[in-house]
């Protein structure tokens, strides 16, 4: 639960603060100083989400207390309060750092609103430094995991491509069928963009129902719809500085994608259930297996949203146009899946090679990788054609 410093040298005053912040919730962690300097020395030792400062205070004013803490803690939310106020000070307080300003004697519904807001922000910045850190501790093998394999010339062309528009922030559209790779293309871009030190987010447009996609992308407020039980940020806030990356495009409700493009044209995104904007800066990376062109033409999906997220084009070959890739991918996938499963790499025999390459994969590069899984396991060593013939 939120830890709260009130920081006040009118013991009244932080009296009726405190008895505000514990009849909005309760469970609020609440320290109090009477002045700057015993506010620092609480700063220094605790880890707050939240102070609550007064300006004209003695031994150490507001200002310089929130000078000295942003210093340490930029991400520390200040909302600072004063009966002396000018539309000066409130400006220098909010290019200091300050979160919000409030002329006393605060209106309470205000108060109130600057204090969930200001942890909202916290919260968001909270989720995104865990998942920075997430991100850094499983680079080595996410990157592996997304590894694009192959030396095919279609492949090529497209690293090629990756290669110019990744240091950009141009969006990029990602088609192809299923099982091409899709999902290992955006986390290139992302891994070789200036944005690779912030989250990637990903969306499954296709596995979240209709009514919930929008709650999913755009975060709610508590009691929006039944379910919603607390505040909630949405993956364009998530991915805020970072990389959005909306798979399975074309499945997305018109209404939903009506907001979308309302999003990538402002930068702002609103949360279900609130009138509040919120500024974002995203990349937006899509993909989809259909063919967008048509379903606008069904009346399926926006035209206009299309231009918006196609400004580049990239189209994934299937399998069966990019065969010579095949034995590396088998290499690739037996040494994976061996590590995976603790057991032997198994070599394969040019035989079962040359037979693997003579099928269809319908379901590309994911359903190679499902049968090179099955044979390690069921196969001899090597494995071989009469391997393949019985367990494929």
């Amino acid at each position: 639960m939120a830890k709260i410093l009130i920081v006040e040298d009118e013991e009244s005053i932080r009296r009726v603060l405190k008895n505000i912040l514990i009849d909005e919730n309760k469970k609020f962690e609440i320290d109090e100083a009477d002045d700057g300097v015993k506010a620092k020395e609480f700063i220094d030792k605790n880890d707050y989400d939240l102070v609550i400062c007064d300006i004209k205070m003695p031994k150490m004013d507001g200002e310089e207390l929130l000078n000295l803490v942003m210093a340490d803690k930029p991400n520390l939310p200040f909302i600072m309060i004063s009966g002396h106020g000018t539309i000066d000070i409130a400006v220098d307080c909010i290019k200091k750092g300050a979160f919000d300003y409030i002329s006393k004697p605060p209106d309470l519904g205000r108060l109130l609103s600057a204090v969930r807001n200001a942890l909202d922000k916290k919260l968001l910045i909270h989720e995104n430094q865990k998942l920075s850190n997430q991100n850094k501790i499983l680079k080595k093998k996410i990157s592996k995991k997304y590894e694009m394999i192959g030396d095919s010339k279609s492949l090529e062309e497209i690293k090629n491509i990756i290669d110019k528009v990744a240091p950009t922030d141009v969006r990029v559209f990602i088609s192809g069928p299923n099982g091409t790779g899709k999902e290992l293309v955006a986390h290139s871009i992302h891994e070789k963009s200036e944005r690779s030190n912030k989250p990637m987010i990903e969306v499954n447009c296709a596995a979240i129902p209709s009514e919930l996609i929008e709650s999913e992308l755009f975060g709610h407020m508590k009691g929006s719809f039944t379910g919603a039980i607390k505040d909630k940020p949405g993956k364009f806030e998530l991915a805020d500085q970072g990389t959005l990356f909306l798979d399975e495009i074309g499945d997305m409700s018109l209404s939903a994608q009506a907001k979308v493009l309302r999003a990538l044209q402002e930068g702002k995104v609103s949360r279900v259930g609130s009138d509040k904007e919120t500024s974002v800066n995203v990349r937006v990376l899509a993909a989809t297996n259909k063919n967008l062109k048509e379903e606008i033409k069904e009346g399926r999906f926006r035209e206009d949203l299309y231009h918006r997220i196609s400004v580049i084009e990239l189209k994934v070959p299937a399998l069966k146009e990019r065969k010579e890739d095949i034995p590396l991918l088998i290499s690739h996938f037996s040494k994976l899946i061996a590590e995976e499963h603790g057991s032997k790499i198994k070599e394969f025999t040019q035989e079962a090679i040359q037979l693997l390459q003579s099928f269809e994969w319908t379901g590309n590069i994911r359903e190679l990788r499902n049968v090179v899984e099955r044979l390690i396991i069921l196969g001899n060593d090597p494995i071989t054609k009469e391997n393949i013939n019985s367990f494929c």
